[in-house]
């Protein structure tokens, strides 16, 4: 859990630079063991790319990193729960543990509005935990609507 809330600082960090950016607040973080691998946060408007997603961003990062595209043996911490882009994305790579802060009931594909970790039909299975610092990555993507409703 200690572990967990270290690194899920890190992404919250990453949030805040995406924020700076005027993209929505969504960071995540790479690490094998205790060794971190890669960062990323989300960046579609600023690279013109849908796919820029702050989990993308870090898994390309943390394959660059190793020289394989498979990330087995690696912990993805972001932000906010995943969207299905993502979800598939973390299965293909083969990450083996995903831990997210916020859960998105629009677009969440771990537990909200997808369960795609749950199929045992898929021919990778990816540990899932969610929740750790909740009220900070509920609390930087929140406000961050919340200023654009004032405007």
């Amino acid at each position: 859990m200690e572990s967990d809330e270290k690194w899920m600082r890190l992404a919250l960090e990453e949030a805040a630079l995406a924020r700076a950016a005027g993209e929505v607040p969504v960071g995540a973080v790479i690490v094998r063991g205790e060794e971190l691998l890669a960062t990323g946060h989300n960046s579609p408007i600023s690279l013109n790319d849908p796919s820029a997603h702050a989990e993308l961003i870090a898994m390309r990062r943390a394959a660059a990193e190793i020289g394989n595209y498979r990330l087995s043996g690696t912990t993805l911490y972001t932000t906010l729960e995943p969207c299905l882009m993502c979800a598939g994305a973390i299965l293909q790579s083969r990450i083996e543990r995903l831990v997210f802060g916020a859960a998105d009931p629009k677009s969440g594909a771990a537990v909200s509005l997808y369960r795609i970790f749950d199929d045992r039909r898929m021919n990778h299975a990816v540990a899932v935990t969610e929740g750790i610092l909740r009220e900070a990555c509920v609390e930087i993507i929140s406000g961050f609507f919340r200023a654009k409703r004032l405007i």
